[in-house]
Order: C-alpha cells, then sequence, then structure tokens
C-alpha cells in the first residue's frame, strides 16, 4: 500500500470513528474502483460500526461509504436513495437536450467534462450514464441543485436537469450474453472469453491491479469466478459471470457472461 493509499484509509477510519463518537450516520464521498478496494480492506478491521456501500444502482462502479453506530435507531428517509436499510445521500439528475433535433452526439466524456468545468470535484461524482436521449448523472445530494441550475449546455447542445428519484429510475444498460468454453472459471479464462484476448495477453492487467470482482481488486489469475460476479477491467469495460451451464467430455466449461456494451 503506497502513501496515497494510507492516507485514504486512514481517512476511512477516521470516518468510521466519528460515527462511532457522534453516534449518528457518517458518509464518505463517491470511492472509485481502487477506493473501494482499500475500504473493503479496510472494513475488515471494523467491529464498532456498521458499514455499507451504494452508487445509486446494483452495478455501480462508484459509490459511497456508509458508517452506522452499531447502537443506533436508523430511521429511514422516505425520501431519499436507499439500500440494504440506509438512507444515502445520493441523488440522480437526468440531463436532456432542449431540442432534440439540434443536440450533439453527446459521450461519457462530454457529460463529465461539462459538470467538472463547473468547478465540482471528481468525488461528489458518481457513475454517468448515457442514453441516446441524454444521461443520468449520480452525484452527492449537496450537489444536485447547483448542477441543475448551472448545467445548461454542453458543446453546442443546451440542456436541462431535473431530479430522478429512486422509484422512478428505470435506466437499462445495454448488454449482450457472450456464451463460449474456457478451460476453467478461473478469471484469466473467462476474461480472454469477454474481451476476445489471449489469456497470456491479459497477465499484466490482473497483476497490474487493474480487475476488480465485485469491486474488490483481484491480482491472481487462478481466482475462481463465482456466479454473478461482477467484473470490471480498466480500460476493456464490465461484465457479469452467469455462471456454468454444462461440461464437455474433455472437462472444458460452457459459460455465460453478459457484457455491458
Amino acid at each position: 500500500m503506497d502513501k496515497t493509499e494510507e492516507i485514504f484509509q486512514k481517512h476511512l477510519l477516521d470516518l468510521a470513528n466519528a460515527a462511532f463518537r457522534r453516534g449518528i450516520p457518517v458518509f464518505s464521498d463517491f470511492m472509485n474502483l481502487n477506493e473501494l478496494n482499500i475500504f473493503h480492506k479496510t472494513v475488515r478491521k471494523l467491529s464498532h460500526v456498521q458499514w455499507g456501500v451504494f452508487g445509486g444502482y446494483e452495478t455501480a462502479e462508484r459509490q459511497i461509504a456508509a458508517f452506522i453506530p452499531d447502537a443506533l435507531y436508523y430511521e429511514e428517509k422516505t425520501d431519499s436513495w436507499q439500500n440494504g436499510g440506509i438512507s444515502y445521500p445520493v441523488s440522480c439528475l437526468k440531463i436532456s437536450p432542449l431540442n432534440r433535433k439540434f443536440a450533439d452526439a453527446l459521450n461519457h466524456r462530454d457529460y463529465l467534462g461539462a459538470v467538472l468545468n463547473l468547478g465540482i470535484e471528481r468525488l461528489k461524482l458518481g457513475d454517468i450514464l448515457v442514453e441516446e436521449d441524454g444521461a443520468y448523472l449520480f452525484c452527492t445530494e449537496k450537489m444536485a441543485g447547483f448542477i441543475s441550475s448551472e448545467l445548461t449546455r454542453i458543446r453546442h447542445t443546451s440542456v436541462i436537469c431535473r431530479e430522478v428519484f429512486q422509484e422512478s429510475f428505470t435506466f437499462q444498460p445495454k448488454t449482450e450474453i457472450l456464451r463460449g468454453t474456457v478451460a476453467s472459471v478461473r478469471l484469466d479464462s473467462v476474461l480472454a472469453l469477454a474481451f476476445r484476448a489471449s489469456r497470456s495477453s491479459l497477465v499484466g492487467l490482473i497483476e497490474g491491479g487493474k480487475v476488480f470482482v465485485n469491486g474488490k481488486m483481484v491480482v491472481s489469475n487462478g481466482y475462481n469466478l463465482k456466479e454473478n460476479d461482477i467484473i470490471s477491467a480498466r480500460g476493456m469495460g464490465k461484465f457479469r459471470y452467469l455462471g456454468m451451464t454444462a461440461q464437455t467430455k474433455k472437462g472444458r466449461c460452457y459459460v455465460e457472461i453478459e457484457k455491458y456494451v
């Protein structure tokens, strides 16, 4: 663990201790995959608080951590985004063009750049989910009003922001089902199938700490995947391992994966 990671781990422990000492829920900002990996290592040491993570939807990559004192009776807020009995300070904005006819074809980088240009730090922002008619942006509750009022243009496109509540959030990611045979359900084998690459070409990616399973960094090529594990590889994409469906006479495994496209 390098110095930056040690500082972040100390920050997480400070948040947990603050929740215990003050007897109130304490939340982090949005964490990236590497920070989530540090979080999962850190919470193993915690016995005095409950904890959870949430980014607004099931497969979110950027997530907020919650630290809840064990003795606290925690009442959920009916108008907030909830997960596992915890109300998180998360908001979701739908960004839409004012006139679709004259709108640019905006991508993830366009949306992110426009919001960052407002002077907002990346850690205040969660995932950005791009659709044909706009995008969903997750952010901290405190930033939602500011973004809604200040984000009026992206590239040459005039836009409008409106808040979306959890019960009406209907985003469906585009996915494709891939089927194939692998020698085993080792991480490197399934990763090679998902990204149509050779196992040897992926060794550096895995050992270099760029592959995450359910938000936890995995550096072992031989890690065995379990059904519904979500795998993210930096610079390559994300997929869900659906499981093994059969086995060939020679012992190879038929597997299915759901790849996000």
